[in-house]
């Protein structure tokens, strides 16, 4: 179990539950009276091979909840962390860059203006299958937003100007404390996420990426670490955070080199949960494949072997007609592998639970 001394340098974004900024424009301020909204919730899943009643098995105090495509609600004391909002509808399309569009399949889970109340949006990169027109258009500008430098610079940069934007480049790290009510107040720890800017890659190594670089085509992205636990202290003892859970996520990234600092930095410390990003992302189109942007089937298998995490979920895998490798692809090569008890299958709607550890 990590138990680090919280770095005085870290940045840090208090989460108040009880005192959330609305998420909406068009919201009015919460009425107290009303009950909030409930995800809708298909299928509950928990540790594919640790029963109800077991250690990490259950249902747990942690819960991911599949929107579609990147898009998650991840819950955990009483916070909720909204990833990569996107919720266009099936026969809505996408700008993805000079000449590129792509088509959505699917419906969300939910609508944007049917979530429980949130506090704050992780967005991956500033891209229109990640961070819609129609969500941009609708956000409240003070509602918080942690994101890459390059997406903050755009965000900054509207007419209407988001302003509270918090970027991370790699390995920069953003501690979330999660603000608690009476009487937990007086406890000498509270729980706190840690959210921390992994390496990714859009665009494979080479003379692409250099012309990428020059022509802006495809947005830089980050990955994530999210590591759920607690921050405490006692007299003069300097402050602590303790991992009790660890929640990777890939972000749209092709499986480059730079993945491999990830497992080096950890030095050992667990993965429990990984949140993939699939699909095998093909532009202009499948029918034209000159270009993979995203992992296929067998760089997720590969990067499954490379952080080596607990339990696996693969999402962005069918929204978009832009997909050239379907899930079913990505269930075969984990067969093949012999990794399919650590592999969750979310449907759009389904809800995934896991258990931190108490530290």
């Amino acid at each position: 179990m990590e138990k680090n001394k919280s770095n005085p340098q870290t940045a840090r974004l208090e989460l108040n539950p009880s005192k959330r900024i609305l998420l909406l424009k068009s919201q009015q301020s919460h009425h107290h009276h009303r009950p909030e909204p409930r995800l809708p919730v298909a299928k509950t899943h928990s540790h594919p091979t640790r029963p109800a009643g077991t250690s990490g098995g259950g249902e747990g105090d942690g819960s991911i909840y599949f929107i579609g495509t990147a898009t998650t609600v991840l819950e955990w004391k009483g916070i909720r962390i909204l990833t990569d909002p996107n919720f266009l509808h099936a026969g809505d399309h996408v700008h993805l860059g000079p000449g590129v569009t792509a088509e959505r399949l699917t419906n969300p889970a939910v609508d944007i203006d049917a979530l429980p109340p949130l506090d704050c949006i992780l967005l991956s990169h500033y891209h229109e299958d990640h961070f819609d027109r129609l969500v941009e258009e609708s956000l409240n500008r003070n509602f918080p937003i942690i994101t890459t430098p390059h997406a903050k610079l755009c965000l900054a940069a509207k007419e209407d100007p988001f302003q509270a934007v918090h970027s991370l480049d790699f390995f920069e790290s953003l501690m979330l404390p999660v603000v608690l009510s009476e009487p937990e107040a007086h406890d000498s720890r509270r729980p706190a996420v840690k959210v921390t800017g992994m390496p990714g890659k859009h665009v494979p190594p080479g003379p692409l990426a250099i012309a990428n670089d020059l022509l802006g085509a495809v947005p830089p992205t980050n990955g994530w670490l999210l590591e759920l636990g607690y921050i405490s202290h006692s007299g003069t003892n300097p402050e602590k955070f303790e991992t009790g859970y660890r929640i990777y996520i890939s972000g749209d990234t092709l499986l480059v080199d730079e993945l491999k600092q990830i497992p080096e930095r950890l030095r050992g410390e667990k993965i429990d949960l990984m949140l993939v990003h699939l699909g095998g992302t093909t532009i202009p189109s499948p029918k034209v494949p000159l270009l993979m942007v995203t992992m296929d089937a067998k760089q997720g298998v590969q990067l499954m072997r490379l952080m080596d995490p607990d339990v696996t979920i693969p999402i962005h895998y069918d929204d978009y007609n832009v997909f050239l490798s379907p899930l079913e692809d990505f269930r075969k090569e984990v067969e093949a592998a012999g990794l399919s008890e650590r592999v969750v299958y979310l449907d759009r709607g389904d809800k995934y639970c896991f258990q931190v550890r108490e530290v």
